[in-house]
């Protein structure tokens, strides 16, 4: 029962997406018999370092969904504090409901169902915009843009050239 549930209210958001699309982002199935594994294309926000480039990434859903949060993995090279190195999406709304075991995040920051595709992807963007270097994801990532900003927008601007080499 929960997971047609779940595949219903993925449908639902799709199709959403389909009719009234967002700036800012694309998102479609990853293979059309697979509702719970989506592609998503970021385009990176004007007025960031990652302004022009177009951001690769899978959307996983929970057979649960909207109980728990999907997980987000970047395929695309990005250099940023909140994204792991191996491209996993850091940021308070993708974790587990409830209060945090590490008490860094208010239980309000975290998953709640009513998130969506749109608010999830709003939120990425968000944190593309504007970095959060207490928690990082990515800790040489996170030194280089407190301490060598000139470094870090180095390689922003390569991941960027690459991400448009890719279209």
């Amino acid at each position: 029962m929960a997971v047609s549930q779940a595949s219903l209210l993925l449908q639902k958001q799709l199709k959403d997406l389909c009719k009234n699309p967002v700036d800012g982002f694309s998102a479609g199935l990853v293979d059309e018999s697979n509702i719970f594994e989506w592609s998503v294309t970021i385009i990176g926000p004007p007025d960031t370092l990652y302004e022009g480039g177009f951001f690769n990434a899978i959307m996983s859903f929970p057979s649960n969904y909207p109980n728990s949060p999907p997980s987000v993995k970047f395929t695309s090279e990005i250099w940023h504090p909140n994204v792991y190195p191996d491209g996993r999406v850091c940021i308070s709304i993708l974790h587990p409901p409830g209060d945090d075991p590490n008490g860094y995040e208010l239980a309000s920051e975290r998953w709640t169902p009513v998130h969506t595709v749109e608010s999830i992807v709003l939120s990425i963007i968000s944190m593309l915009s504007s970095p959060n270097d207490e928690s990082p994801a990515n800790v040489e990532a996170a030194k280089e843009w407190r301490d060598r900003r000139e470094d870090f927008k180095k390689k922003v601007s390569r991941c960027v050239r690459k991400s448009q080499e890719m279209l």
